[in-house]
């Protein structure tokens, strides 16, 4: 007790001054709007900050749990459009839809290893064989074609880019029916050709080029780019259709190997078709 006295009597002026003080400003702020309304925002403002920057802090932390439950909801999304599915009964209606069966599936996989700048371009994936994965089946993104499976092992599977010599994807350009070949050339990533399309039809700019679901890779319809323009092919009636690619090749990040259930079945069947004599 006698400390405390002496503490009290050695720093009185002190204290004195620090009561005194706290008394003026709770005045000072409470009966003059200005001041009072001032401190407040900048409360506020600081409070806000720190709101905002932890916001921000938890925003990225769960963004890969939020890409990959997107990439959820978009594979389950794939299999339910009617590209997917395959018609098994022309002449019944239902009111229950029984008519259709599921004709493709979509596995979603994660990119671990990538080229752009090769002319032959291949990505690695984080899935292979014990995820269902097989050589030749297609990739696709959520903007459109990626590629076709070349090597998978039981984990981690090969794929050929878009961006390879002689990818040769089956596409259609929209609204005028006419089908050819994907190509690239090796110069730009963001841009390929379609070949064998006939010049003597008239293609508009920035019209849909999508897949052609002859070959069984993929569904009827996916994206693959837009006509930027066309050039006719010397001696030769055909355009050369330059596209810009729905996809940018060099950001690419997540996709789906997409499965058909009908391609045995397919290709069994076309195995039979005779050969022409030479």
């Amino acid at each position: 007790m006698r400390n405390l006295f002496a503490f009290l009597k050695r720093f009185q002026i002190f204290l004195v001054f620090a009561i005194l003080q706290v008394i003026a400003l709770s005045l000072y702020f409470s009966y003059f709007f200005y001041p009072r309304s001032q401190y407040l925002t900048t409360a506020s403002g600081a409070v806000a900050k720190v709101l905002e920057i932890k916001n921000s802090v938890t925003e990225h932390l769960n963004l890969k749990n939020t890409n990959t439950e997107l990439q959820k909801r978009n594979q389950e999304l794939l299999e339910k459009i009617p590209e997917s599915f395959i018609r098994i009964d022309n002449y019944t209606v239902k009111i229950n839809d029984t008519l259709n069966k599921q004709k493709f599936e979509y596995i979603p996989a994660e990119i671990i290893n990538s080229t752009v700048e090769k002319r032959n371009n291949y990505f690695t994936i984080n899935i292979g064989k014990v995820n269902g994965v097989e050589r030749g089946l297609g990739v696709i993104s959520d903007n459109g074609v990626v590629g076709v499976v070349h090597r998978c092992s039981d984990h981690y599977s090969v794929v050929k880019s878009v961006l390879t010599e002689n990818i040769n994807i089956s596409v259609v350009i929209d609204k005028v029916g006419l089908f050819g070949l994907l190509k690239w050339d090796g110069a730009d990533p963001r841009r390929g050709s379609v070949t064998g399309i006939s010049n003597d039809i008239k293609i508009k700019k920035w019209s849909r080029v999508v897949t052609r679901e002859g070959t069984g890779l993929f569904p009827k319809g996916i994206m693959v780019g837009k006509v930027e323009k066309l050039k006719e092919v010397e001696g030769e009636a055909f355009w050369d259709v330059s596209i810009l690619f729905s996809e940018d090749y060099r950001k690419l990040q997540k996709v789906y190997v997409v499965k058909n259930i009908f391609s045995e079945e397919q290709n069994s069947l076309e195995a039979l078709i005779p050969q022409d004599k030479k």
